[in-house]
């Protein structure tokens, strides 16, 4: 058995159990877990695959941000890239919302290769689960701001992976289109 495809089945089986009790915002509070499946078919389909260490990040992309799992663990289990990989797309929750939304923006265009790649995926997903299942309570305009935050924060990422690019452009016109 390839030791990639060990990895990534370890990664989903963590990334189930260390969000286990989490649920998506909308309305119909889907499980977590399927946002993080998403991001990573999103990065498996537009890389074909042949990057296990940034797959397995898309899986784990919030454990160290949502999750009392920490980077040490993550290190022992998945080895030290997809650690890094995952506290380099990771938010200091110990900041205010708005500073943490500024600084993935400003700090974006300086991250690694994988962590754009990965920016992008998590965003697409973010934005076509907003359409298909928006949070509840949300306003129109909270709608709004979120999916030009999102766009702000991709522009940064653009150029790395056609397939990417165009999934975000989809899912970001899908959403401008459901918000009038």
């Amino acid at each position: 058995m390839s030791a990639d495809i060990v990895l990534l089945a370890r990664a989903a089986d963590y990334a189930a159990r260390q969000h286990i009790a989490q649920r998506r915002k909308g309305e119909r509070a889907e499980p977590y877990i399927n946002h993080l499946t998403e991001v990573a078919a999103l990065l498996a389909e537009a890389t074909g695959g042949d990057d296990a260490t940034l797959l397995a990040g898309g899986l784990l992309h919030d454990t160290l941000e949502d999750t009392d799992a920490t980077y040490e663990d993550l290190e022992q289990r998945f080895g030290a890239e997809v650690a890094a990989l995952v506290a380099e797309v990771t938010d200091d929750k110990s900041l205010p919302k708005e500073e943490r939304k500024r600084l993935q923006i400003d700090k974006t265009p300086s991250k690694s290769r994988r962590a754009k790649l990965l920016k992008i995926a998590d965003k697409t997903s973010n934005l076509r689960s907003m359409v298909s299942s928006p949070p509840a309570g949300w306003t129109e305009a909270r709608l709004r701001d979120y999916v030009s935050w999102a766009e702000q924060v991709v522009r940064s990422c653009r150029g790395l992976n056609p397939a990417l690019d165009a999934a975000f452009d989809a899912a970001h016109a899908d959403a401008k289109r459901h918000l009038g």
